[in-house]
């Protein structure tokens, strides 16, 4: 059984992928960006379909999203803490969205049960918005 770090880099080496990266979530398991409101309605999904369309919409804005430079800070078996990064083009506004996300993962029956991340959503607003 997967435990929580090992989901959590499989989630983050898959976000390219939005099939792969949703079936790591349990059927009631929650991809959640609690600060993300101020950009929109939107602020997660909960199940993986919702969750696959969650991060292929977030791809068709941002077709180079990736993650990089991840650092682990809390291995449990359940929970997992870990920051990483992402810098890529958004087309619609031709600036780079350059982001420090900072992500906790629950994780029940070898699978993710949440996770919560956190951004810096000046930074977003700026890349997401036109000048």
């Amino acid at each position: 059984m997967d435990t929580a770090v090992a989901l959590l880099n499989q989630y983050l080496q898959s976000i390219r992928d939005p099939h792969a990266a949703a079936a790591l979530f349990a059927e009631d398991g929650i991809l959640e960006l609690p600060y993300l409101s101020s950009l929109g309605p939107t602020t997660g999904a909960q199940g993986p379909e919702a969750i696959e369309r969650f991060i292929a919409g977030l791809l068709n804005k941002v077709p180079d999203f990736a993650f990089r430079n991840v650092r682990i800070l809390i291995d449990l078996p359940e929970q997992a803490f870990g920051e990483y990064e992402v810098e890529a083009l958004v087309p619609s506004t031709g600036k780079v969205y350059k982001q420090m996300y900072a992500g906790r993962l629950v994780a029940e029956n070898g699978k993710i049960k949440l996770l919560r991340e956190s951004l810096d959503t000046v930074a977003a607003q700026k890349a997401f918005s036109p000048d």
